[in-house]
């Protein structure tokens, strides 16, 4: 009987593993997530433990066609939210960037986009992902790592992570992805200092050029710092960086 119950305990965790497609950082990020993984309970008990402090966060204010914007989000940013975890890193996306809005005569808001026309609908796509999708930042990253016409990259990406596209198209060809990009123009035109270029990043609100700079060369090692709760294991495994220069003492 023991045998038997130790071969059905085995079967199940097979089953539940093969389900999981998230890495162990990320299996107490969500409640969706969590029981996909079949360690909901286990978070649920490790959040009230741990009462952990609130997430560093990170503001990326970008546009779906820079060059400098998609390397930043598929080779440092969300790399490193893999790695760290919602409970650790919050990400906010605001895919706006260096455009323009006006209203027409019907009182749509119509978008003049820098990269021209492709990128303004990239931009609605990725909002309205925002809007629509739990885990939107996987899908995101898909479509900026792909090197398609944008919305050929976003079927192709909603075709490989299993995402139903039409509502997302539906949303970015009405009034409700025009309102949800104005809301995105409003976050951007709120920004103080005003962004001078993008990606422009955020770091629990504010901006400096030090702030950039760190996030855009070493952001793992800046939220780790900025973190007040328990470092996760990957904070602690980070090494010191080699000085630039070497002091006479």
């Amino acid at each position: 009987m023991k045998i038997v119950a130790a071969a059905l305990f085995l079967f199940m965790s097979l089953a539940v593993a093969n389900a999981c497609n998230f890495p162990p950082s990320l299996w107490c990020s969500s409640d969706r997530i969590a029981k996909q993984c079949g360690v909901y309970k286990q978070c649920e008990n490790q959040n009230t433990v741990k009462g952990a402090a609130d997430p560093v966060n990170v503001g990326l204010y970008y546009e779906s066609l820079c060059g400098g914007c998609k390397q930043f989000i598929t080779n440092t940013f969300y790399p490193t939210w893999k790695k760290l975890g919602s409970d650790v890193l919050k990400v906010t996306l605001v895919p706006y960037g260096n455009a323009r809005e006006r209203k027409d005569p019907f009182g749509k808001w119509q978008f003049t986009c820098q990269h021209g026309k492709d990128e303004c609908v990239g931009n609605l796509i990725e909002t309205c992902a925002l809007s629509l999708l739990n885990d939107s930042f996987t899908f995101i990253h898909c479509i900026e790592e792909n090197n398609s016409e944008l919305e050929t990259a976003a079927k192709r990406c909603a075709e490989k992570l299993g995402v139903d596209l039409d509502p997302i198209m539906n949303c970015a060809n009405g009034n409700t992805g025009s309102e949800l990009e104005h809301d995105m123009a409003v976050k951007t035109g709120a920004l103080n200092p005003p962004h001078k270029y993008v990606p422009w990043i955020t770091l629990n609100g504010e901006h400096t050029e030090d702030i950039q700079n760190k996030a855009t060369f070493d952001l793992l090692s800046l939220v780790c710092k900025t973190y007040q709760g328990p470092p996760p294991d990957v904070c602690q495994r980070l090494t010191p960086p080699i000085g630039t220069v070497c002091l006479n003492n």
